[in-house]
């Protein structure tokens, strides 16, 4: 739930009202790139925002690639060894 908690909580929109995340990426193959060795970085579309999650020692790090919000308030860090797409 990391991703659409993030882009839920930096669009001021309630998570039940943006679109399912499957509708952007399969979110079982997301899940399987984030936990593969050597993952480095992705971007992906998803409520008409570039959303870009990349290897942040052993954490990821989930932000918009626009830079339309401030990169304090854009980014999320969750731990690699959770479920960030679900």
């Amino acid at each position: 739930m990391a991703i659409v908690d993030f882009v839920a909580r930096e669009t001021g929109t309630d998570a039940v009202e943006l679109s399912p995340l499957y509708d952007a990426v399969d979110p079982d193959a997301l899940d399987s790139l984030l936990r593969s060795d050597g993952f480095a970085a992705l971007e992906f579309e998803y409520e008409g925002r570039t959303v870009e999650i990349e290897d942040a020692d052993g954490s990821l790090r989930i932000s918009f690639a626009d830079g339309t919000v401030t990169a304090e308030d854009s980014q999320a860090t969750v731990d690699a060894g959770s479920s960030p797409s679900l």
